[in-house]
């Protein structure tokens, strides 16, 4: 019974959302390619700014960003087309509960028994207030209206920018945890937003953010005792059973200020797992050093 009810949750929610959330089929054992290309033509006499388009498609700001270097991030033009990173490689881990990849800012949660995975943008922490990287966790609690508690330092950094805050920010719409929160551990949550923009970005002290629709679903669907598995996988990799082999880079997070103030390029680093597909005879290394040269966020083939 829970199983139809969740899967009906999952027909609604695409239904209510126009395909903003984006479920997969699970692949088979040995395989962990998903999904294909999309790419769409930006209307006539757009308005729009690029994070609608995200939006509407189920994507982060940083997923559209890095699938199309130099768009207009305020205005895309009219007429021409954007690529929608829906094909992806899955994360090198366990197909459980939910898995959490800081780096490619998504959020992978795989409902129990359903044979799906139901891939999901986020929001993460600032530099200096990272979300988690390596850690393994439960769902603790759900809560709907939650409230904020700032602590002293978020007091400290709001009086100084001009914006004081309460002592305790009530539920509502203007919560910046939104109007849904599961609880992990004891200082963090996956919750909503009170701005969307802030979906592929580092904006959060530490929390994971979520549209507010998105948090919903995960809210009414995920048992508390859930497995949660945070990861920092900014390069996947696999080789596919039918022998072709495919490379995912994105780019890693920043890991300084003076990285981010001067624009710097963070090195890519090519993890064990990664090298045992990357340094296979049959692989092109050419378009392995384009591919993380480009960091398209997308599954680029090797052979």
């Amino acid at each position: 019974m829970r199983r139809v009810k969740l899967l009906c949750s999952l027909i609604m929610l695409l239904a209510s959302q126009g395909a903003q959330a984006v479920s997969y089929p699970l692949p088979p054992e040995g395989s962990r390619l998903v999904g294909s290309p999309l790419t769409i033509t930006v209307p006539p006499g757009n308005t729009k700014p690029l994070e609608a388009f995200a939006a509407q498609y189920g994507q982060g700001l940083s997923n559209m960003l890095e699938a199309n270097p130099g768009v207009d991030v305020f205005l895309p033009k009219s007429g021409s087309t954007l690529v929608v990173p829906q094909q992806l490689i899955l994360p090198d881990t366990v197909r459980e509960g939910i898995v959490i990849n800081v780096a490619e800012m998504r959020l992978y949660y795989y409902p129990k028994g359903t044979n799906t995975v139901i891939v999901l943008p986020i929001g993460i922490g600032q530099l200096g207030k990272d979300t988690p990287m390596n850690w393994t966790t439960k769902v603790e609690r759900k809560k709907a209206g939650p409230t904020w508690t700032p602590t002293a330092k978020m007091h400290a950094e709001y009086i100084a920018a001009g914006e004081p805050l309460p002592a305790v920010v009530p539920a509502g719409p203007d919560n910046p945890m939104g109007l849904y929160a599961l609880y992990i551990g004891r200082l963090y949550a996956i919750h909503g937003t009170n701005a969307n923009f802030g979906i592929g970005l580092r904006v959060s002290h530490g929390c994971v953010r979520l549209r507010n629709d998105d948090i919903k679903f995960l809210f009414e669907n995920v048992p508390v005792g859930t497995r949660v598995q945070f990861i920092n996988e900014p390069v996947k990799a696999t080789s596919e059973p039918d022998g072709s082999r495919y490379i995912e880079v994105h780019n890693p997070l920043s890991t300084s200020e003076d990285q981010i103030n001067n624009n710097e390029i963070v090195p890519v680093t090519l993890n064990s797992a990664v090298q045992s597909v990357t340094s296979q005879p049959d692989v092109e290394t050419t378009i392995v050093d384009q591919a993380i040269q480009n960091r398209s966020g997308m599954p680029v083939r090797l052979n």
